[in-house]
């Protein structure tokens, strides 16, 4: 490389160096346009997660209540804003808490009871009829359950009441040949288990502010890159 070629770099290197420092939008402007918007963002975020604990609490409740009804039509509320926000939230996985988003799984513990009780009401009329060589095997069950359940203060509807129950009745060989009958009656406790998962990015308000977001901090990066090349060329040249 000659003089001259070195010395025509250098000039072009300072010129593009000068034509950076000239420019309007300045990387100062550009972090007072981010700053609040980085608060937005968070606000809104945080607004849409309390959007979703308000309306998975409203089915929870519902739940407690037994009110089947009140339970579907909160379900399809919490379903619609998730999968049409983004929801950020801290969900707990094998002991690990983990930032995901949506709702996270929640479980509708009565509603399940409320059919698993249902569903031993229906073994009943097969275990207590007078075919049985035992007896009434649900009564005698019973007798036993419920004697734990005062002296525990079980209701009707409790888990430990259920399980008590259907140990209680697998304890009859007369009982065998039905077992399997009252294992297929009892819910799966999946279908009572929900897990709503939202779109990491959606086509509103929140969503574009996040993109205008995510430019000023590529334009800031690409503005200060620029000048460290051109600091760190004029050095060698």
């Amino acid at each position: 490389m000659g003089y001259n070629d070195y010395m025509n770099i250098k000039g072009w290197l300072k010129k593009q160096k000068g034509n950076l420092r000239r420019i309007k939008l300045k990387n100062w402007m550009l972090i007072l346009v981010l700053l609040p918007l980085l608060f937005i963002d968070a606000t809104l975020y945080r607004n849409n997660h309390i959007k979703m604990t308000e309306l998975r609490d409203a089915v929870l409740a519902a739940d407690e209540a037994n009110d089947d009804a009140l339970i579907a039509e909160g379900l399809v509320d919490l379903k619609e804003f998730v999968f049409s926000n983004t929801v950020i939230n801290i969900v707990e996985e094998n002991g690990e808490q983990k930032i995901g988003f949506g709702t996270g799984p929640f479980y509708l513990e009565h509603q399940y009871l409320r059919a698993a009780t249902a569903a031993l009401e229906a073994a009943e009329a097969k275990l207590s009829g007078d075919e049985n060589p035992n007896g009434n095997v649900y009564g005698m069950a019973g007798d036993t359950c419920k004697a734990l359940a005062i002296q525990y203060g079980w209701t009707w509807d409790d888990a430990n009441f259920i399980n008590c129950m259907v140990t209680e009745i697998n304890k009859y060989p007369a009982a065998a040949d039905i077992q399997d009958t009252i294992i297929a009656a009892l819910p799966s406790t999946e279908l009572f288990r929900h897990n709503y998962a939202s779109p990491v990015w959606t086509p509103s308000l929140l969503g574009w502010l996040v993109i205008l977001t995510a430019i000023i901090v590529v334009v800031i990066f690409i503005k200060i890159l620029i000048f460290i090349v051109l600091r760190l060329s004029l050095l060698f040249v």
